[in-house]
């Protein structure tokens, strides 16, 4: 106390002008409009510069928490992009029971959300493809079989067999899962067949890696009599339930017919850049585990689908 006493004894004179410059600042500002305008927009200058730098540095230590949020709103708006398995099938495209309690049911409902095959009820759309967000932790590119690392695992909901994709469109499949990460084959391996289509014409094909330049891939299978143009859009088929129909490969870089082949040789340039991919997507599948119970038990290999 009695050096706090001493300091403000020793430096009065500055003390007592530093306060009647303020109250002769507030004074003046109180009394003037046309001062009280210039101290009011001079200070909304400073003092929004301030609170701008400290809103950039409270957000940068929120980026995380920023980026997870707008990978679980872009996940939501994604899925919105992928058909149902069975969205097309109309309501009354199934024969049904022609018995009367049939009927009346059906005209009470008009064009339900179910379809009634007898006296049972079958979804007429199955959910969309659900999708998880997940972030890329590490990776290999220059090898022949690639592998990517996901920060997502069996607590996300992730399962091995899912198909992942991106926002520039697909990546690989799940290959094995722990509680919170996943190991995935990427497009980039020479076990992954992914059944493709040309867009334009609906040429259906199988999309190989060759384990050279990781930005190309070929599309096998595409018949010599097919015409096929330069910048063609490939997308995915459908024709296995690893991926939604209509999710981007990559384009037609170029094609060559060979002599002693009934197919075009297609090089595909890929959509997805492996070398700075970021964000990803697991693509959970529903009518997946019926489908490959039946094909196992026919002894069928979905098209396009290898299991590396």
């Amino acid at each position: 106390m009695n050096n706090l006493l001493a300091f403000l004894f020793r430096y009065r004179g500055i003390l007592v002008f530093a306060v009647l410059e303020v109250l002769s600042l507030y004074l003046l500002i109180r009394n003037s409009t046309y001062q009280r305008a210039a101290f009011f927009n001079s200070s909304n200058a400073y003092v929004g510069q301030v609170l701008d730098w400290r809103n950039q540095v409270q957000d940068y230590f929120r980026l995380i928490e920023v980026n997870q949020g707008l990978m679980q709103e872009n996940a939501r708006l994604r899925q919105q992009l992928y058909r149902p398995d069975l969205s097309a099938r109309e309501a009354d495209s199934l024969p049904v029971r022609k018995d009367s309690l049939t009927q009346a049911r059906l005209a009470r409902l008009g064009r339900p959300d179910s379809l009634l095959l007898g006296l049972r009820q079958l979804p007429a759309r199955d959910p969309d493809y659900p999708l998880i967000p997940a972030r890329v932790v590490s990776g290999t590119l220059r090898r022949v079989d690639n592998y990517l690392t996901l920060n997502a695992g069996t607590v996300d909901g992730v399962k091995e067999g899912m198909g992942v994709i991106s926002a520039a469109g697909v990546v690989g499949r799940v290959k094995v899962t722990s509680e919170h990460y996943t190991t995935i084959t990427s497009v980039l391996h020479s076990k992954t067949r992914i059944s493709a289509r040309i867009q334009r014409d609906g040429t259906i094909g199988t999309v190989r890696w060759l384990g050279e330049d990781p930005t190309y891939v070929l599309l096998d299978e595409v018949p010599r009599q097919n015409k096929l143009v330069r910048g063609d859009t490939v997308v995915t088929s459908g024709y296995n339930a690893v991926f939604p129909e209509g999710v981007l490969i990559g384009t037609v870089d170029s094609f060559v017919r060979e002599p002693d082949k009934n197919f075009w040789t297609v090089r595909v340039r890929l959509a997805v850049d492996f070398a700075s991919l970021k964000y990803v997507y697991l693509v959970t599948s529903r009518p997946k585990a019926e489908r490959d119970t039946l094909e196992a038990r026919a002894g069928v290999l979905p098209e396009g689908e290898g299991k590396p």
